[in-house]
C-alpha cells in the first residue's frame, strides 16, 4: 500500500510538473488550443509526425478570427501572431524589443552564426559580413554558379539516356551542394567521388536532421546555451572549421581570384577586426569580435545552410509545379529561350534579371513552400498596441510563414499555382508581410540573393535543355518529411527528364 501511495504521488508531481505552465495564457485572456500533458500543442512534432511549420499552420488556421494565439510547445509558452500589422510591427518597427531569434545556444563551435546568434553578436557580425552579400559581389560568383550548372545538366544527360524518370530533390541537392561549396571554398565536389559524397551526406544529416537536442530546448529553455552546448555536434563543427582553415593555408592567408566567400573574408580579415557594441540603457561596453576561424567556420556554415537545403527544396518544389502546370512551364521555357538568344546564350546576374516571369513562379513557389516560420524572443516585456496584453520577457513569438501564405483572406484558392500573383499589380494590393519566405526588417535573411540567384539559374540551365513531366511515382500532393528541420518533401519528387534539344 506504501509504494502505490508513493507511485501515485510521484504521477501526481510528475503531471504537475508538465502541465504547471498551461494557465498561463487562460490568465491572460489569451485565446488558444487546450494543450496536452507534456506535448503542450506540438504532440504530432515530439513524435516526428509533423513539423514546426505544419504545426504553427495548425493553430494558425484553428482560430481565423483571432490577432494572436497563445500555444505551448511542449511546457513552453509561446505566442503566435495571426495579425499582419502587428507582425510588421514587432518585427520592424519595435526590433529593438524582439532582437534575436530565442535560440539560445553555445556561443563555441558553430552557434556564434549570424542566423542563431543573439543580438549582441549578430550585430557586429552582419555589420561586417553583409558587404559580402551586395550584388557586385554575387555578380562576382555567377561564374561559379554557372560552371556548377553546366555540370550538373551533363550528369542529367547521363542518367536520362538510361533512365527518364529522377529524383529531383536529390538531383538538386547534388547541384546546390557542389554549387554553395564552390561559392564558399572553392571546392570542386564531383558527385562521382562516392567517399565524397558518403561525407556530404553524414554532413547533411548532421546539419538538417532533428536531434534530443531540440525537443530538451522546449521542455527547458535555455538549457543548451547554460551547459555550453548545442543543436550542432563537435563533429560537424569540426568539419567546417577543417575547411576554413585549409582554404586559407591553401590560398597563404590572401585572396585568390576566385572571388568566392574565403576570398572575401581574407579581404576584410586583412583589414583587421570589428568592434562589438553592446549597449544598454546604463552602459555601454566595447569588445573585439576576432575573425578566427571558429567565427569565420560559423558564417560559413550558416551560408552553407541558406544555399543547399532551403534551396534544394526550393527548385525541386518548383519543378514538381511546372510539371503539375504545363502552360506556366511553357512560358517560362518561351521567356528563357529569347533572354538567352539577345544575350547570345550567356547566364550573367543582368540577364536572370530579365526573366521576370521566372521570378514570378519562383516567388509562387516560396509563397506556396516557404521553407522556413519565422521566431523572435522579446528582450523586455512588451504591450501589444491597442490591448492590454503584456508579452513576458523570454517569451518566443511565432510569425507562421506557412499560414499566411494559405490563408484566402491574402491569396483566394491558396491551393492554386499561379505566378500572376506576383505581378507588380497583384503585388501592390497585399500586405507587405503577405509574403516573406526570407524574413522581414533588420533579421531578414543575408543568404536570400544567392539562395535565389542559384536556384533560379539552374532552373534556367534545366528547362533549356528538358521539361519536366508528370512520372507515375510523381506525388498528387506534397507532404513534409517531420525529420527535417526546415519544409523538406517527404519521400522526394519524382519526374520525367523530357529532352528538348537533340
Amino acid at each position: 500500500m506504501f509504494f502505490l501511495f508513493v507511485f501515485v504521488i510521484i504521477c501526481c508531481l510528475v503531471y504537475y510538473y508538465f502541465t504547471r505552465t498551461f494557465k498561463y495564457w487562460q490568465s491572460r485572456n489569451v485565446p488558444g488550443p487546450k494543450p496536452l500533458p507534456f506535448f503542450g500543442n506540438f504532440k504530432d512534432f515530439v513524435l516526428r509526425k509533423s513539423t514546426t511549420a505544419v504545426e504553427l499552420k495548425r493553430i494558425y488556421d484553428a482560430f481565423p478570427n483571432e490577432k494572436i494565439v497563445g500555444f505551448y510547445r511542449m511546457t513552453s509558452p509561446s505566442l503566435l501572431i495571426r495579425d499582419l500589422d502587428l507582425a510588421k510591427t514587432i518585427l520592424i518597427k519595435d526590433f529593438d524589443t524582439f532582437d534575436d531569434r530565442g535560440t539560445e545556444l553555445s556561443k563555441k563551435g558553430l552557434g556564434a552564426n549570424m542566423f542563431h546568434a543573439e543580438f549582441d553578436i549578430w550585430r557586429p557580425l552582419r555589420t561586417l559580413f553583409s558587404p559580402l552579400f551586395t550584388i557586385g559581389k554575387l555578380k562576382n560568383m555567377v561564374h561559379l554558379i554557372n560552371e556548377r550548372g553546366d555540370v550538373f545538366v551533363n550528369q542529367i544527360k547521363k542518367i536520362t539516356e538510361v533512365e527518364t524518370e529522377q529524383e529531383v530533390y536529390t538531383l538538386a541537392q547534388k547541384f546546390t551542394m557542389s554549387s554553395i561549396f564552390a561559392c564558399i571554398f572553392g571546392l570542386d565536389i564531383s558527385s562521382d567521388d562516392d567517399l565524397l559524397i558518403e561525407k556530404m551526406i553524414k554532413i547533411d544529416k548532421m546539419s538538417f536532421s532533428r536531434n534530443i537536442a531540440h525537443e530538451i530546448d522546449l521542455l527547458y529553455p535555455g538549457v543548451l546555451k547554460k551547459f555550453n552546448a548545442s543543436v550542432f555536434t563537435e563533429e560537424l563543427a569540426n568539419f567546417f572549421i577543417g575547411l576554413v582553415r585549409d582554404s586559407i593555408e591553401g590560398r597563404n592567408g590572401m585572396p585568390s581570384n576566385r572571388k568566392d566567400f574565403i576570398d572575401l573574408v581574407l579581404e576584410l580579415k586583412n583589414q583587421g577586426n570589428i568592434l562589438e557594441t553592446n549597449k544598454t540603457k546604463d552602459e555601454s561596453a566595447v569588445n573585439c569580435i576576432q575573425l578566427t576561424n571558429e567565427v569565420i567556420a560559423a558564417q560559413a556554415f550558416i551560408f552553407y545552410v541558406a544555399g543547399y537545403e532551403t534551396s534544394a527544396a526550393t527548385m525541386a518544389l518548383m519543378l514538381y509545379e511546372l510539371a503539375m502546370n504545363p502552360p506556366i512551364q511553357d512560358k517560362i521555357i518561351t521567356e528563357i529561350e529569347e533572354v538567352l538568344n539577345r544575350h547570345n546564350g550567356n547566364i550573367t546576374y543582368d540577364t536572370m534579371s530579365e526573366l521576370s516571369y521566372l521570378e514570378k513562379a519562383f516567388n509562387e513557389t516560396l509563397r506556396k513552400y516557404p521553407v522556413v516560420e519565422i521566431q523572435r524572443r522579446a528582450k523586455a516585456n512588451y504591450n501589444i498596441p491597442g490591448t492590454d496584453i503584456t508579452i513576458e520577457k523570454g517569451t518566443i513569438v511565432f510569425v507562421s510563414t506557412l499560414g499566411i501564405s494559405h490563408d484566402e483572406k491574402y491569396y483566394p484558392n491558396p491551393d492554386k499555382f499561379d505566378p500572376e500573383r506576383f505581378s507588380p499589380e497583384n503585388e501592390s494590393k497585399r500586405h507587405p508581410c503577405a509574403y516573406i519566405p526570407f524574413g522581414t526588417g533588420p533579421r531578414f535573411c543575408i543568404g536570400k540573393l544567392i539562395g535565389k540567384l542559384q536556384s533560379r539559374l539552374c532552373v534556367v540551365k534545366l528547362l533549356n535543355n528538358y521539361r519536366v513531366e508528370v512520372s507515375k511515382k510523381t506525388p498528387n500532393t506534397i507532404s513534409f518529411d517531420p525529420e527535417r528541420v526546415v519544409l523538406a518533401p517527404k519521400g522526394g519528387i519524382y519526374l520525367n527528364l523530357i529532352p528538348r534539344k537533340k
